[in-house]
């Protein structure tokens, strides 16, 4: 992920626990990411990690001391003041169960308490009994009634030796929650059915037709979307990719199954994205075992699968996208498909380009309007041209519509 956090204020607060090590990656993370950052630290995590660590990784100052009071500066409450995103990463049970009652023994405790009505998180990181106990559940539940947003941990073996449900997430996930709690909400209330990746059609029970596409730009259009406040459903074919945080997910093998879920999903979308590379024709005879080798040709009658975006049916007020991929004549082609399929809009993909497109990390892309206009996004990793597309177009066509 690639998200730019430059100049957010964000405070760290870490507690003890065995993930304490991971912490100091997310504040590496944060501070590649632009974040301006500062770090409390419980007397229990200073025992287990220097606060120099942390102030040395984060290129910031690192507070631990509630008496710490210097020049007028009062940590808990200069540090609450100062943050617009408290992140307690790890949480150990002790922390929760005392941030649930009020308590404020340690720096902390005492900024969380006096933190005003700005987004905070917790990663909540413990054996898998302690995490399961009714008294700690409850806790969360109540913490998060009283605006914390939690991340759920992961299941799998735990630095005990025990197996279950406490371990500390990926910090690229953590990431992403971050973002979203940044983000402003354009789309807040707004429905949105994406599609993603390429189809499989079938021609024996080993082999199929496929193409090229990985899915990562449908993928970065969810994420994007989501992080921008929709309600994302994501009908994706097959990719090696993880759902994004937030998203609901439909997974499909073949352009039949796709025009299944998309009929079914498109229905009450305000915003309906075509990213998926689908399958223009299949095997018109799928053999239902393997086909053996043999001496001479194997001949392939193929057919055509429906166009799904041609065949959709739309509601009145629904927005449109489509993407294409193009290796000549790009602009007219875009454009003879955007009138012939009703589209609002056209995102144009260059394919005879090896640097952008089906497989890369970056993209660059042309989008022709319905309206006759058109706008150019230039090369940059697909988060950010999603990004863009959502800026530039999605949002300008709902202003319109």
């Amino acid at each position: 992920m690639s998200l730019s956090l430059q100049g957010r204020k964000i405070l760290l607060g870490v507690s003890s626990g065995i993930a304490i090590y991971k912490a100091v990656d997310l504040l590496s993370m944060l501070r590649k990411s632009g974040a301006e950052l500062k770090v409390v630290l419980t007397p229990e995590a200073e025992k287990m990690v220097s606060g120099s660590v942390f102030s040395a990784v984060g290129n910031c100052p690192v507070y631990s001391e509630l008496f710490q009071v210097q020049e007028g500066f009062i940590p808990h409450t200069d540090l609450s003041r100062w943050a617009e995103l408290f992140v307690i990463a790890p949480a150990t049970a002790n922390t929760i169960a005392k941030l649930n009652v009020g308590i404020a023994d340690n720096l902390l405790l005492a900024t969380a308490l006096a933190y005003p009505d700005r987004p905070k998180m917790l990663v909540p990181t413990m054996n898998t009994r302690m995490y399961e106990n009714p008294v700690t559940l409850e806790n969360i539940a109540s913490l998060k009634s009283m605006g914390w947003h939690v991340i759920t941990p992961e299941s799998g073996h735990l630095a005990c030796g025990e197996l279950g449900k406490g371990r500390y997430p990926e910090n690229s996930a953590i990431m992403e929650e971050i973002a979203y709690l940044l983000f402003e909400k354009p789309l807040a209330g707004v429905k949105v059915m994406v599609t993603a990746g390429p189809t499989r059609e079938k021609i024996d029970n080993v082999r199929y037709i496929t193409n090229r596409s990985s899915g990562k730009m449908g993928y970065a259009l969810a994420r994007m979307l989501r992080l921008m406040g929709a309600e994302v459903i994501l009908i994706s074919g097959p990719t090696t990719l993880k759902i994004p945080s937030g998203v609901r997910a439909v997974k499909v093998q073949s352009a039949a199954e796709m025009a299944k879920a998309v009929d079914t999903h498109s229905k009450d979308s305000r915003v309906i994205i075509m990213a998926a590379a689908v399958a223009d024709y299949r095997p018109a005879e799928p053999s239902e075992s393997k086909i053996k080798k043999g001496a001479g040709k194997l001949t392939l009658i193929l057919e055509r699968t429906r166009d799904i975006l041609a065949t959709l049916e739309r509601k009145e007020g629904q927005i449109v996208i489509g993407f294409c991929a193009e290796d000549r004549d790009l602009e007219n082609r875009a454009r003879e498909k955007l009138v012939k399929k009703s589209l609002d809009a056209i995102v144009c993909n260059d394919i005879s380009r090896r640097d952008i497109a089906f497989g890369s990390e970056e993209n660059e892309v042309s989008v022709f309007f319905r309206d006759g206009s058109s706008e150019y996004i230039e090369k940059a990793d697909k988060d950010t041209v999603a990004l863009q597309l959502i800026k530039r177009v999605i949002l300008r066509l709902l202003s319109k519509s």
